[in-house]
């Protein structure tokens, strides 16, 4: 049936194996234009991130035979939505072609004269085995490859399977779906004709920080992977090509693979933490207990910036502050021009480069990043009848305006922004302890730590035991969580992002030793 130009559009998406930087750049694009997100339980949830506040997110996956919404459901309410006149997204875990029954809702939406568009996706049938350092094809090994649904009826009287030709004419086979089956598939295999000491691998969770590999023969790879609590979703590959694991084995190396840490920051600050510790093989939750948002008022920061040519100096003490500062310049109509005479100091690296990203350099970078760093900076310079104004945080420490008064400064501390308490989600905290206890809690300031405590006590829970472990990124954040109870396991030696990764993985590998 042609298209109906009055209806809307599908996008049948492939969602990628697990790991969200494995969506492709269309694919991303076709989330973030839906009016209508339609998902599954393989698709990374962190996928949802690309979509617009407003779209209406459908999770219609299924868990362990469990299914929220039947296929003809599914099929039905892709049209529905589409019918309406608005763009949907069916996000598909791996490939929408590849077991992804992408081809029966294109079937169904050509029928219905729907216009829809396929988004090819990275399958775990290649992506899963590549994580765990298996190529499925090499010149010293074999040069095919076969994917095989592993889900096929194991009581069927006839089998859609050519077990006789897999087993004597492919030299890779990769079956999906098919961790209830394993032992029938060894079986087929192996009466088929192929050898008992065939190298065999399951890799379940591949390409995400729950990665688990077992390797064996199809002779004991059942025994192994029942041992070892292999169940679904994986992925097996049976082939020569699994020896190469010893040697090209690589994502499962890295530091904190396996690790639970809790990340208490600020929502907006958040990811880059989180993409920190994951892309070193943690399993992050999400748990914002601060929000940073503008002050009551802007009486003050607007005097200050109406006379910018009467400072000295200007102090950051972090991102946020320069974020907020730069933000309401603009919008009083001023731009770096207006800071052409005063000399700027930043606390920590991370503040200088967010400065830098406004065309600006520091003039004035602490050894440390603490007040006290600042304090013994501007130790070097003649203070006397300099006029200094702070940009800062609501409510922050007074030792910085209060030494640099001591010196001779005359001292304008502009509020240029403030954080509130967030009230998460804690039903994610939940679903993810049940499992078992995170291995770690990461404070990046006192108020996480303290809206953190509060959270978990209005909530009846005992925070101090939410974590085996604790990590701040200084020692003021030290002290807060200290004094509160919690027992902190390390702090980072430099108070940044980085720093505090650094600090973490240090205490694992300690702690492994």
């Amino acid at each position: 049936m042609k298209p109906d130009s009055t209806k809307g559009k599908v996008f049948l998406v492939g969602g990628g194996p697990g790991d969200p930087g494995l969506i492709t750049v269309r694919g991303a694009a076709c989330i973030a234009a839906a009016d209508v997100l339609v998902y599954d339980y393989l698709a990374a949830g962190r996928l949802l991130s690309h979509s617009r506040p407003e779209c209406e997110c459908i999770y219609v996956g299924k868990k362990g035979g469990d299914h929220t919404l039947s296929q003809d459901k599914i099929n039905a309410l892709l049209v529905e939505k589409a019918s309406q006149g608005k763009t949907v997204t069916r996000l598909k875990g791996g490939d929408p072609f590849i077991f992804g029954r992408g081809g029966e809702e294109a079937e169904i939406l050509s029928e219905a004269g729907i216009d829809f568009e396929i988004v090819p996706g990275v399958t775990s049938a290649i992506a899963a085995p590549a994580y765990a350092g298996i190529p499925l094809t090499h010149r010293k090994f074999t040069s095919s490859v076969a994917f095989v649904t592993g889900h096929e009826d194991p009581s069927k009287p006839d089998s859609a399977i050519d077990w006789q030709a897999l087993a004597r004419g492919i030299g890779t086979l990769v079956f999906l779906m098919g961790v209830r089956n394993l032992p029938n598939i060894v079986s087929r295999l192996t009466e088929a004709g192929k050898s008992p000491e065939t190298p065999a691998a399951l890799v379940r969770w591949g390409t995400t920080n729950r990665q688990q590999t077992v390797t064996g023969t199809l002779g004991d790879i059942v025994a192994k992977a029942r041992e070892a609590g292999i169940k679904a979703p994986a992925v097996i590959v049976v082939g020569k090509v699994v020896e190469l694991r010893d040697t090209l084995q690589w994502f499962e190396k890295r530091p904190l693979l396996g690790k639970r840490i809790i990340v208490t920051r600020s929502r907006s600050q958040a990811s880059g933490l989180v993409q920190r510790l994951s892309e070193l093989g943690a399993e992050c939750i999400e748990l914002p207990t601060i929000k940073v948002v503008e002050p009551d008022s802007w009486e003050l920061l607007d005097e200050s910036l109406a006379g910018l040519d009467t400072f000295d100096w200007i102090v950051f003490t972090s991102v946020n502050g320069v974020d907020f500062f730069f933000s309401r310049l603009f919008d009083k109509g001023l731009d770096c021009r207006a800071l052409a005479s005063v000399k700027l100091a930043t606390i920590g690296p991370a503040t200088a480069a967010k400065l830098n990203k406004y065309g600006l350099k520091s003039d004035l970078i602490p050894e440390n990043y603490r007040a006290e760093a600042v304090v013994a900076a501007f130790g070097k310079h003649d203070l006397k009848g300099a006029k200094i104004l702070l940009a800062r945080a609501e409510q922050a420490r007074q030792l910085l305006a209060k030494e640099l008064s001591s010196m001779g400064a005359r001292i304008v501390e502009a509020t240029t922004y403030k954080t509130l308490s967030e009230t998460p989600d804690l039903s994610a905290l939940e679903e993810f302890s049940a499992k078992r206890p995170a291995d770690m809690i990461t404070f990046t300031s006192s108020s996480t730590v303290t809206n953190f405590h509060n959270l978990a006590s209005q909530a009846g829970k005992n925070g101090i035991e939410a974590a085996r472990a604790v990590a701040c990124i200084g020692p003021i954040t030290a002290n807060t969580a200290r004094k509160l109870g919690y027992r902190v396991s390390t702090t980072a030696e430099v108070y940044t992002i980085e720093g505090l990764c650094r600090a973490i993985v240090r205490f694992f590998q300690n702690q492994a030793e």
